[in-house]
């Protein structure tokens, strides 16, 4: 029985490993992954461990579940209730990884599947480069309704995935020791990879969550290097075809092609329901039902051109959707992982250690979330969820093996 729960404990370890990896390839593959990993780990002599965010977690579940019965449509709503598969990969990667080496391993596996699919990403982006040259149109109007994917079915989807990915690894560049030795050129060269797709994907959003986290790494990594990220972006915005443009864009958008006008419709609507419906919402998948309801009626028709299936904003989304509380209990989420990631930082010895890269890369990805989820349903996306909770458990496995070789 001691070899048969041995060879289930190995078995879970490899299965988990390959969801969290099959997340940047395929949400089906890594669902099916994940679920052998969960029957993997029960049959296995593996103790099943949850990281400390059972209460914030608990009650945002709790909350969506109340929601939906209060909306009376449990139909519309079961999609968001199937979503609480995916919190899972919380429990499965914090229980089956737990030692600083193989988490190591993982970041770096995730660093070359991001590589890879950002490499497809940048063949996309040449290639609609050239159908835009051969149709003799604008390249900035021809390509920011259809950017480049890599393998997933969005650029949102995309740039989502590799902004973890690239702040993980970034963190294992900057404070890694192993970084110092053979794997750095592995690190520079997959992050160069990322780096390249993040910018070319015009993702307005995922280039301001990028710049956060990127600052909370570089400041604690060596705060002279920040005088360096001005000109960086300078050169980006100057060298990369129609970046400029998308940089003006933010503040001056060029009418139905850029989605500012499109954001703000979503954003008053979504205030409109958070005031009609502040303690439970108007339930899960309600918000797209819902939402011509709800539209200011000093807003003209017809409606500018984007996609009203939800409110571009997590915390107005979440609140307009199962209630203020709810959105908050996530909020709570969110600022505890954060707040623990610091905790285990400061009670760090001083040096390079494998434990102080995985924190504070779970640290800025937990910072790009936040920022992000401003102007996206960033955690909305099973693909973006998926992966920021395996990172999430990965920062927890990290912590508990850093104060465990401390004392």
């Amino acid at each position: 029985m001691g070899s048969y729960q041995a060879v289930m404990s190995r078995a879970a370890f490899w299965l988990t490993g390959g969801a969290a990896v099959a997340a940047v390839f395929s949400i089906a593959a890594c669902q099916i992954l994940m679920a052998l990993a969960l029957v993997a780990l029960l049959l296995s002599d593996t103790r099943l461990r949850f990281p400390p965010l059972g209460l914030p977690l608990g009650l945002f579940l709790a909350g969506t579940l109340i929601s939906l019965a209060l909306s009376g449509d449990w139909v519309s709503g079961r999609p968001q209730i199937r979503k609480f598969f995916l919190f899972l990969m919380l429990l499965v990667v914090y229980s089956a990884f737990r030692e600083l080496a193989q988490l190591r391993r993982l970041v770096l596996v995730w660093a070359g599947a991001g590589a890879i699919t950002a490499a497809r990403g940048l063949v996309q982006f040449q290639e609609k480069y050239q159908e835009a040259v051969y149709a003799g149109q604008d390249f900035y109007q021809y390509y920011v309704g259809e950017r480049i994917t890599g393998f997933m079915s969005h650029w949102m989807t995309f740039s989502g995935q590799l902004l973890i990915v690239g702040l993980l690894l970034a963190a294992f560049v900057f404070f890694s020791p192993s970084a110092r030795r053979k794997l750095l050129w592995y690190g520079l060269l997959c992050g160069a990879l990322i780096g390249a797709a993040i910018l070319l994907g015009f993702t307005r959003s995922i280039w301001l969550a990028t710049g956060a986290g990127g600052v909370w790494l570089l400041w604690h990594w060596r705060r002279a290097s920040l005088a360096a990220l001005p000109v960086a972006l300078a050169a980006a915005i100057w060298l990369a075809p129609g970046v400029r443009t998308r940089v003006v864009s933010m503040f001056q958008p060029q009418r139905e092609l850029d989605s500012n006008q499109h954001r703000i419709v979503c954003w008053r609507t979504g205030l409109r329901m958070i005031q009609a419906h502040p303690w439970f919402g108007l339930g899960p998948e309600q918000v797209r039902i819902q939402f011509d309801r709800y539209v200011p009626p000093d807003v003209p028709r017809p409606l500018p051109e984007g996609w009203y299936g939800h409110l571009h904003n997590i915390y107005i989304h979440y609140a307009a959707e199962r209630g203020v509380p709810t959105m908050l209990m996530l909020v709570w989420f969110l600022g505890k992982v954060l707040y623990d990631m610091l905790t285990a930082l400061r009670r760090l010895p001083p040096g390079r250690s494998e434990a102080r890269f995985l924190l504070h890369g779970a640290a800025a990805v937990v910072i790009a979330i936040l920022v992000s989820g401003f102007f996206e349903l960033n955690l909305g996306d099973s693909e973006v969820l998926t992966l920021f909770l395996a990172a999430v458990a990965c920062g927890y496995a990290a912590r508990d093996a850093a104060l465990k070789t401390a004392a």
